[in-house]
């Protein structure tokens, strides 16, 4: 007991000096523990994030696109706001729009070739002297009925019929030709027939129309044909392969009209 109380100083000292020198044997311990505990806390910071996945942006495109485009209003071919739409009664009583008759209407079903033709058809050798030729000449554009039928011409070299043609030569046996040449009389050309080859030359146009509103139709008109659809007059002025004219009787006013086969 009495070490103790001359010792204890000393002895409290020691004890102070022990726990000092355990305290700072233990401290990196604790360092690194708490080093640990940091890092756990700070590691998702330092991770690079994953990126983001790309803004949709198609809602925004079109409102831009809307933004920017023009506005266009049609106040004639739906609403008819400032233009009402008219409608006429058909012969049948239907009901059709104003705008879908008259000229508009008038549709072209189709258009023919008109042909001079020229035809061998036969040679006579009955009669003494040289033999004669049977040729055949059709108009088939001729203005009247009566020139538009087959007129047979029987013919020798040299022979001319008029508005027709002039036999120039023979080709082969005067018997059995092969070929006859001809001079035509309105252009002065020169051609060949021979037999089972007629020789043909396109001189005009027949055309076959047709108008709906009135279910009228027109077959083989010729150049000249007066037609009447749509409260107004025509006349046919010009045909050809790929068109039709009209002359309107009030106005003289022409339309052409576009054939697609």
């Amino acid at each position: 007991m009495d070490f103790l109380k001359k010792h204890y100083e000393k002895i409290l000292l020691t004890l102070v000096l022990l726990g000092s020198v355990g305290l700072l044997v233990s401290m990196p311990f604790f360092i690194q523990a708490d080093r640990d505990e940091a890092n756990k806390h700070t590691a998702p910071l330092n991770q690079h994030p994953k990126p983001l996945p790309d803004l949709d942006l198609t809602l925004q495109n079109q409102l831009v696109q809307r933004v920017n485009a023009p506005l266009k209003l049609d106040l004639e071919t739906t609403n008819k706001l400032f233009n009402p739409l008219e409608w006429q009664k058909a012969l049948d009583g239907r009901l059709i729009k104003k705008e879908s008759i008259g000229e508009k209407a008038l549709v072209i079903a189709g258009i023919h070739p008109l042909y001079l033709l020229l035809t061998l058809d036969k040679v006579e050798t009955n009669e003494p002297g040289a033999p004669r030729y049977s040729i055949a000449v059709q108009h088939q554009a001729a203005a009247k009925v009566s020139q538009q039928r087959v007129q047979h011409h029987f013919v020798s070299v040299g022979d001319k019929i008029a508005d027709a043609f002039q036999l120039l030569s023979i080709k082969g046996p005067a018997e059995n030709p092969d070929e006859l040449v001809l001079k035509l009389a309105d252009t002065g050309e020169i051609v060949s027939v021979s037999a089972g080859k007629p020789y043909q030359r396109v001189d005009g146009y027949t055309a076959d129309l047709h108008y709906d509103p009135e279910r009228k139709v027109y077959t083989a008109r010729r150049v000249g044909a007066a037609l009447s659809f749509g409260g107004d007059d025509y006349n046919i002025v010009a045909i050809d392969a790929d068109k039709v004219i009209l002359s309107n009787q009030s106005n003289q006013k022409r339309t052409e009209f576009k054939y697609t086969p």
